[in-house]
């Protein structure tokens, strides 16, 4: 596992669950044959995360060395594919919990009014930021597939642009209780699936 982004095995026509059980029996080629099947996916998927080439290869690799660790806890109720990426997205989230920001005490002579105090908000933590990018990823995902164009125009205006309800109706030429009640639908429909 030297290499993080080798991926020149010859095409193996066992399954994923064939090269497992190969692999706990103590057959090294099978697991090379599955991290040279996944290797690209997974750096993917933690590239676009870690967003640093080093990082994500240094992830990669311990992604691939806690699901050969933890081989024997595959029980083949979902694919390989997903097994492996959901260790990588513990990984990532672990590495996130890791770093923690740096905290600037504020001195006792520096005065905050309750306004201002209330409108201040805690910067992200990496970790937050991460799920952030998730929670908006399956938003997105669901928002192609259940909503109509209009609703995604109204979603979009209201909760991305932050446009009144009263700009909206205008802009659309609509009533007010159109836009409602439509974003009331959008947002139930979102929810629930």
């Amino acid at each position: 596992m030297s290499q993080p982004l080798r991926a020149t095995a010859m095409p193996c026509s066992d399954s994923d669950e064939q090269l497992v059980a190969k692999v706990i029996s103590g057959d090294r080629a099978a697991f090379d044959t599955l991290y040279d099947r996944y290797v690209r996916r997974v750096y993917s998927f933690v590239y676009k995360r870690v967003g640093n080439r080093a990082d994500s290869e240094e992830v990669v690799q311990e992604i691939f060395l806690k699901a050969f660790c933890s081989l024997a806890s595959f029980r083949g109720e979902s694919g390989f594919a997903s097994w492996v990426l959901g260790i990588a997205r513990r990984t990532i989230a672990n590495r996130y919990k890791k770093r923690q920001a740096t905290t600037v005490p504020i001195d006792n002579d520096v005065e905050v009014s309750a306004v201002n105090q209330s409108a201040v908000e805690p910067p992200l933590t990496p970790q937050d930021h991460y799920e952030y990018l998730e929670r908006i990823a399956m938003i997105d995902q669901n928002a192609k597939q259940a909503l109509t164009e209009e609703q995604r125009t109204l979603f979009h205006l209201h909760h991305l642009e932050h446009r009144s309800i009263a700009e909206i109706a205008t802009q659309l030429g609509k009533s007010q209780n159109a836009v409602k009640s439509n974003l009331y639908r959008t947002r139930k429909l979102l929810l629930n699936s």
